[in-house]
Protein backbone atom coordinates (compact mmCIF):
# COMPACT_ATOMS: atom_id res chain seq x y z
CA UNK A 1 0.00 0.00 0.00
CA UNK A 2 1.35 3.33 -0.56
CA UNK A 3 1.85 5.91 2.44
CA UNK A 4 3.15 9.41 3.11
CA UNK A 5 6.13 8.97 6.11
CA UNK A 6 7.89 11.18 7.62
CA UNK A 7 11.52 10.72 8.47
CA UNK A 8 13.10 13.83 9.57
CA UNK A 9 12.08 17.70 9.06
CA UNK A 10 11.36 18.91 5.21
CA UNK A 11 11.73 14.79 4.75
CA UNK A 12 8.67 13.16 3.83
CA UNK A 13 8.09 10.78 1.67
CA UNK A 14 5.87 8.82 -0.27
CA UNK A 15 6.39 4.43 -0.09
CA UNK A 16 4.80 1.62 -0.55
CA UNK A 17 4.39 -0.24 2.73
CA UNK A 18 3.07 -3.60 3.92
CA UNK A 19 -0.43 -3.48 4.62
CA UNK A 20 -0.95 -3.17 8.51
CA UNK A 21 -1.98 -6.13 10.31
CA UNK A 22 -4.92 -6.01 12.62
CA UNK A 23 -4.47 -7.30 15.97
CA UNK A 24 -7.34 -8.84 18.76
CA UNK A 25 -7.60 -6.10 19.91
CA UNK A 26 -7.93 -3.67 16.74
CA UNK A 27 -9.90 -3.06 13.94
CA UNK A 28 -8.39 -2.25 10.44
CA UNK A 29 -9.33 0.54 7.81
CA UNK A 30 -9.38 1.51 4.31
CA UNK A 31 -8.55 5.13 4.97
CA UNK A 32 -11.07 6.86 1.96
CA UNK A 33 -10.73 10.61 3.47
CA UNK A 34 -7.94 12.21 5.66
CA UNK A 35 -7.78 15.92 5.79
CA UNK A 36 -5.16 18.45 6.31
CA UNK A 37 -4.48 21.20 8.39
CA UNK A 38 -1.66 23.57 9.18
CA UNK A 39 -0.12 21.38 11.96
CA UNK A 40 0.73 18.40 8.97
CA UNK A 41 2.54 21.55 7.65
CA UNK A 42 4.39 22.62 11.00
CA UNK A 43 5.33 18.41 10.98
CA UNK A 44 6.93 18.33 7.73
CA UNK A 45 8.88 21.82 8.97
CA UNK A 46 9.79 21.06 12.01
CA UNK A 47 8.27 17.35 12.89
CA UNK A 48 7.24 17.17 16.64
CA UNK A 49 8.84 16.16 20.27
CA UNK A 50 5.93 13.71 20.51
CA UNK A 51 6.85 12.04 17.24
CA UNK A 52 9.25 9.20 16.61
CA UNK A 53 10.33 8.67 12.77
CA UNK A 54 9.34 7.39 10.29
CA UNK A 55 6.09 7.62 10.84
CA UNK A 56 3.09 7.71 8.94
CA UNK A 57 1.06 11.06 9.40
CA UNK A 58 -2.51 11.96 9.16
CA UNK A 59 -5.34 12.58 11.63
CA UNK A 60 -8.07 13.88 10.11
CA UNK A 61 -9.10 10.08 9.66
CA UNK A 62 -12.43 8.73 8.17
CA UNK A 63 -12.99 5.35 6.11
CA UNK A 64 -14.66 1.53 5.76
CA UNK A 65 -14.33 -1.28 7.99
CA UNK A 66 -12.23 -3.99 6.63
CA UNK A 67 -11.11 -6.29 9.69
CA UNK A 68 -11.98 -6.67 12.96
CA UNK A 69 -9.95 -8.12 15.72
CA UNK A 70 -11.03 -11.20 17.37
CA UNK A 71 -11.48 -9.83 21.15
CA UNK A 72 -13.11 -6.25 20.01
CA UNK A 73 -16.55 -7.30 20.91
CA UNK A 74 -15.97 -8.90 23.81
CA UNK A 75 -13.15 -6.15 25.41
CA UNK A 76 -14.77 -2.81 24.11
CA UNK A 77 -18.72 -4.21 24.11
CA UNK A 78 -18.42 -2.52 20.72
CA UNK A 79 -19.68 -4.23 17.60
CA UNK A 80 -18.26 -3.55 14.06
CA UNK A 81 -18.91 -4.74 10.76
CA UNK A 82 -16.88 -4.97 7.87
CA UNK A 83 -18.61 -2.43 5.88
CA UNK A 84 -19.11 0.03 8.13
CA UNK A 85 -18.09 3.64 8.08
CA UNK A 86 -16.18 5.14 10.61
CA UNK A 87 -14.30 8.20 12.09
CA UNK A 88 -11.34 8.32 14.22
CA UNK A 89 -10.39 10.60 17.05
CA UNK A 90 -6.84 12.08 16.10
CA UNK A 91 -6.22 13.21 19.97
CA UNK A 92 -5.75 9.65 22.31
CA UNK A 93 -6.71 10.14 26.23
CA UNK A 94 -5.60 7.74 28.53
CA UNK A 95 -8.73 7.53 30.32
CA UNK A 96 -7.24 6.34 33.32
CA UNK A 97 -5.77 9.83 35.03
CA UNK A 98 -7.03 12.34 37.35
CA UNK A 99 -8.15 14.82 34.50
CA UNK A 100 -9.82 11.94 32.42
CA UNK A 101 -11.63 10.54 35.84
CA UNK A 102 -12.72 14.17 36.03
CA UNK A 103 -14.13 14.08 32.76
CA UNK A 104 -11.42 16.58 31.34
CA UNK A 105 -10.35 13.99 28.24
CA UNK A 106 -9.38 16.92 26.62
CA UNK A 107 -6.46 17.44 28.97
CA UNK A 108 -5.63 13.60 29.34
CA UNK A 109 -1.69 13.91 31.22
CA UNK A 110 -1.08 11.16 29.47
CA UNK A 111 -2.50 12.35 25.52
CA UNK A 112 -0.99 10.48 22.69
CA UNK A 113 -2.35 11.14 18.47
CA UNK A 114 -2.89 9.48 15.87
CA UNK A 115 -0.42 10.25 13.61
CA UNK A 116 1.99 11.14 16.48
CA UNK A 117 2.59 7.78 18.48
CA UNK A 118 0.24 5.82 16.13
CA UNK A 119 0.26 5.39 12.72
CA UNK A 120 -1.88 8.41 10.90
CA UNK A 121 -4.33 8.86 8.14
CA UNK A 122 -1.90 9.19 4.74
CA UNK A 123 -2.21 5.79 3.37
CA UNK A 124 -4.84 3.48 1.86
CA UNK A 125 -5.06 1.05 5.14
CA UNK A 126 -4.14 1.55 8.76
CA UNK A 127 -4.74 0.02 12.41
CA UNK A 128 -6.81 1.74 14.60
CA UNK A 129 -5.09 0.73 17.81
CA UNK A 130 -6.61 -0.44 21.19
CA UNK A 131 -6.15 2.72 23.00
CA UNK A 132 -8.63 4.41 20.51
CA UNK A 133 -11.22 1.90 21.34
CA UNK A 134 -10.88 1.84 24.97
CA UNK A 135 -12.04 5.21 25.40
CA UNK A 136 -14.53 5.16 22.55
CA UNK A 137 -12.76 6.96 20.02
CA UNK A 138 -14.02 5.19 16.82
CA UNK A 139 -17.53 6.17 15.45
CA UNK A 140 -19.93 5.63 13.25
CA UNK A 141 -20.41 8.16 10.34
CA UNK A 142 -24.08 8.90 9.94
CA UNK A 143 -25.95 8.89 7.15
CA UNK A 144 -26.06 11.11 4.76
CA UNK A 145 -22.55 12.22 5.98
CA UNK A 146 -19.92 12.00 3.19
CA UNK A 147 -16.54 10.62 4.48
CA UNK A 148 -15.09 13.84 3.04
CA UNK A 149 -16.98 15.35 5.63
CA UNK A 150 -16.41 13.17 8.41
CA UNK A 151 -12.82 14.10 8.13
CA UNK A 152 -13.24 17.07 9.19
CA UNK A 153 -15.22 16.24 12.22
CA UNK A 154 -12.53 16.55 14.10
CA UNK A 155 -11.12 20.12 13.84
CA UNK A 156 -14.73 20.75 14.45
CA UNK A 157 -14.53 18.70 17.55
CA UNK A 158 -11.68 20.96 18.51
CA UNK A 159 -14.40 24.20 17.78
CA UNK A 160 -16.49 22.47 19.81
CA UNK A 161 -14.56 22.04 22.81
CA UNK A 162 -13.67 25.58 22.59
CA UNK A 163 -16.83 27.35 22.49
CA UNK A 164 -18.08 25.18 25.10
CA UNK A 165 -15.96 27.07 27.35
CA UNK A 166 -17.52 30.64 26.69
CA UNK A 167 -20.86 30.35 27.40
CA UNK A 168 -22.11 32.05 24.14
CA UNK A 169 -25.00 33.82 24.48
CA UNK A 170 -27.79 34.63 22.06
CA UNK A 171 -26.90 38.14 20.71
CA UNK A 172 -23.37 37.79 21.87
CA UNK A 173 -20.65 40.03 19.36
CA UNK A 174 -18.35 37.43 18.03
CA UNK A 175 -14.75 38.05 16.87
CA UNK A 176 -12.85 35.84 15.29
CA UNK A 177 -9.50 35.69 14.63
CA UNK A 178 -7.71 33.47 11.44
CA UNK A 179 -9.72 33.12 8.16
CA UNK A 180 -8.67 29.58 7.96
CA UNK A 181 -10.65 26.24 8.09
CA UNK A 182 -10.83 26.60 11.45
CA UNK A 183 -12.05 30.25 11.74
CA UNK A 184 -14.77 29.24 9.63
CA UNK A 185 -16.00 26.50 11.65
CA UNK A 186 -16.03 28.92 14.65
CA UNK A 187 -18.07 31.02 12.95
CA UNK A 188 -20.58 28.35 12.05
CA UNK A 189 -20.59 26.42 15.46
CA UNK A 190 -20.97 30.35 17.32
CA UNK A 191 -24.10 30.40 15.17
CA UNK A 192 -25.35 27.51 14.43
CA UNK A 193 -25.21 25.99 18.14
CA UNK A 194 -25.06 29.01 20.33
CA UNK A 195 -26.83 31.59 18.17
CA UNK A 196 -25.03 34.37 18.45
CA UNK A 197 -25.17 38.31 16.96
CA UNK A 198 -23.06 39.68 14.83
CA UNK A 199 -19.72 38.04 13.64
CA UNK A 200 -16.68 39.45 12.91
CA UNK A 201 -13.85 38.14 10.87
CA UNK A 202 -9.99 39.21 11.26
CA UNK A 203 -6.99 37.66 9.12
CA UNK A 204 -4.05 40.41 7.68
CA UNK A 205 -4.51 37.59 4.37
CA UNK A 206 -6.67 39.88 2.15
CA UNK A 207 -7.50 36.99 -0.70
CA UNK A 208 -7.83 34.35 2.34
CA UNK A 209 -10.37 36.74 3.76
CA UNK A 210 -12.34 37.25 1.10
CA UNK A 211 -12.05 33.49 -0.04
CA UNK A 212 -13.49 32.33 3.50
CA UNK A 213 -15.76 35.04 3.97
CA UNK A 214 -17.51 34.14 0.94
CA UNK A 215 -18.18 30.64 2.49
CA UNK A 216 -18.71 31.39 5.91
CA UNK A 217 -20.28 35.02 5.51
CA UNK A 218 -19.42 36.83 8.64
CA UNK A 219 -21.17 39.75 9.16
CA UNK A 220 -17.92 41.92 8.88
CA UNK A 221 -14.36 41.37 7.39
CA UNK A 222 -11.87 43.00 9.34
CA UNK A 223 -8.34 43.08 7.35
CA UNK A 224 -5.74 43.60 9.86
CA UNK A 225 -2.79 44.97 7.04
CA UNK A 226 -5.13 47.98 6.58
CA UNK A 227 -6.82 48.80 9.36
CA UNK A 228 -6.13 49.41 12.93
CA UNK A 229 -8.20 46.02 14.47
CA UNK A 230 -9.49 47.43 17.82
CA UNK A 231 -10.15 50.79 16.43
CA UNK A 232 -12.73 48.95 14.32
CA UNK A 233 -14.41 46.22 16.77
CA UNK A 234 -15.14 49.62 18.87
CA UNK A 235 -16.28 51.16 16.18
CA UNK A 236 -18.96 48.05 14.98
CA UNK A 237 -19.95 47.89 18.90
CA UNK A 238 -20.49 50.87 19.92
CA UNK A 239 -17.40 51.27 21.75
CA UNK A 240 -18.80 48.22 23.88
CA UNK A 241 -16.06 45.55 22.39
CA UNK A 242 -16.89 42.01 21.95
CA UNK A 243 -18.42 40.00 23.63
CA UNK A 244 -16.35 36.90 22.73
CA UNK A 245 -13.46 36.93 20.84
CA UNK A 246 -11.30 33.62 19.80
CA UNK A 247 -8.00 33.35 18.69
CA UNK A 248 -7.85 30.52 15.90
CA UNK A 249 -4.45 32.08 14.40
CA UNK A 250 -0.32 31.36 16.11
CA UNK A 251 -0.20 35.13 16.32
CA UNK A 252 1.01 36.63 19.42
CA UNK A 253 -0.69 40.14 18.21
CA UNK A 254 -4.15 38.73 17.84
CA UNK A 255 -3.99 37.67 21.53
CA UNK A 256 -3.33 40.64 22.57
CA UNK A 257 -5.18 42.52 20.35
CA UNK A 258 -8.14 39.92 22.10
CA UNK A 259 -7.46 41.54 25.19
CA UNK A 260 -7.82 45.16 24.08
CA UNK A 261 -11.09 44.76 22.12
CA UNK A 262 -13.33 42.26 24.70
CA UNK A 263 -16.05 43.73 26.43
CA UNK A 264 -16.56 44.03 30.35
CA UNK A 265 -17.65 40.59 31.20
CA UNK A 266 -15.81 39.08 27.80
CA UNK A 267 -14.25 36.07 27.08
CA UNK A 268 -11.75 35.31 25.07
CA UNK A 269 -10.70 32.24 23.81
CA UNK A 270 -6.70 31.67 22.87
CA UNK A 271 -7.35 28.94 20.54
CA UNK A 272 -4.28 28.57 18.30
CA UNK A 273 -1.17 27.51 20.45
CA UNK A 274 1.78 30.09 20.09
CA UNK A 275 5.49 29.12 18.89
CA UNK A 276 7.37 27.35 21.39
CA UNK A 277 10.13 29.26 20.89
CA UNK A 278 8.06 32.70 21.23
CA UNK A 279 5.28 32.32 23.70
CA UNK A 280 5.15 35.14 26.19
CA UNK A 281 2.93 38.04 25.32
CA UNK A 282 2.02 41.85 26.34
CA UNK A 283 -0.78 41.58 28.45
CA UNK A 284 -2.49 44.71 30.58
CA UNK A 285 -3.16 42.71 34.23
CA UNK A 286 -5.70 45.47 35.15
CA UNK A 287 -8.06 45.19 31.51
CA UNK A 288 -8.36 42.11 32.76
CA UNK A 289 -9.03 42.71 36.37
CA UNK A 290 -11.36 46.13 35.48
CA UNK A 291 -13.11 44.47 32.74
CA UNK A 292 -13.65 41.12 34.27
CA UNK A 293 -12.02 38.94 31.36
CA UNK A 294 -12.31 35.57 30.91
CA UNK A 295 -9.48 33.94 29.42
CA UNK A 296 -9.69 30.54 28.27
CA UNK A 297 -6.82 28.12 26.88
CA UNK A 298 -8.39 25.49 23.88
CA UNK A 299 -6.53 22.20 23.69
CA UNK A 300 -8.03 19.79 21.01
CA UNK A 301 -10.76 17.90 21.85
CA UNK A 302 -12.41 14.85 23.71
CA UNK A 303 -13.86 11.99 22.20
CA UNK A 304 -17.31 13.20 22.98
CA UNK A 305 -16.93 16.43 20.83
CA UNK A 306 -15.66 14.13 17.61
CA UNK A 307 -19.73 12.23 18.13
CA UNK A 308 -21.18 15.69 18.57
CA UNK A 309 -19.30 16.54 15.44
CA UNK A 310 -20.22 14.88 13.44
CA UNK A 311 -24.17 14.98 15.10
CA UNK A 312 -23.78 18.64 14.07
CA UNK A 313 -23.04 17.74 10.60
CA UNK A 314 -25.27 15.41 9.88
CA UNK A 315 -28.36 17.55 11.41
CA UNK A 316 -26.75 20.69 8.95
CA UNK A 317 -26.15 23.16 12.26
CA UNK A 318 -22.86 23.10 11.57
CA UNK A 319 -22.02 22.51 8.04
CA UNK A 320 -18.34 21.41 6.58
CA UNK A 321 -18.97 20.32 3.15
CA UNK A 322 -18.44 23.49 1.38
CA UNK A 323 -15.65 24.47 3.62
CA UNK A 324 -13.41 21.86 1.50
CA UNK A 325 -12.37 23.37 -1.47
CA UNK A 326 -9.30 20.97 -2.67
CA UNK A 327 -9.54 16.59 -3.15
CA UNK A 328 -6.28 15.47 -3.45
CA UNK A 329 -5.31 11.85 -3.87
CA UNK A 330 -2.48 10.50 -2.24
CA UNK A 331 -0.29 10.46 -4.86
CA UNK A 332 -0.13 13.86 -4.50
CA UNK A 333 -0.24 14.31 -1.22
CA UNK A 334 2.81 16.28 -0.73
CA UNK A 335 1.16 18.98 -3.24
CA UNK A 336 -1.53 19.27 -0.54
CA UNK A 337 0.18 20.63 2.41
CA UNK A 338 1.52 22.97 -0.39
CA UNK A 339 -1.83 23.99 -1.01
CA UNK A 340 -2.55 24.69 3.14
CA UNK A 341 0.89 26.15 3.21
CA UNK A 342 0.46 28.88 0.33
CA UNK A 343 -3.15 29.90 2.34
CA UNK A 344 -4.90 29.52 -1.50
CA UNK A 345 -7.41 26.74 0.17
CA UNK A 346 -10.29 26.39 2.76
CA UNK A 347 -9.75 22.62 3.48
CA UNK A 348 -7.82 20.23 1.71
CA UNK A 349 -8.74 16.59 1.93
CA UNK A 350 -6.71 13.72 0.76
CA UNK A 351 -8.08 10.90 -0.91
CA UNK A 352 -5.65 7.59 -0.81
Amino acid sequence: MKALRFYAPEDVRLEERPEPECGPDEVKIRVRSCSTCGTDVKIFHNGHQNLTPPRTIGHEIAGEVVEVGSSVEATFDQHWEIGDRVQVIAAVPCGDCYECRKGWMAVCENQTSMGYQYEGGFAEYMVVPRQVLKVDGLNRVPDGVTLDEASAAEPLACAINAQEQLGIEKGDVVVVFGAGPIGCMHIRVARGVHGCGPVYLVDVNADRLAMSAAVARPDEVIDGSEVDVVARVMELTGGRGADVVITATAAKVAQEQAIAMAARNGRISFFGGLPKTDPVIGCDSNVVHYRQLHIHGANGSAPEHNKRALEYISTGQVPVADLITHRIPLEDALSALDLVRSGTAIKVTVNP
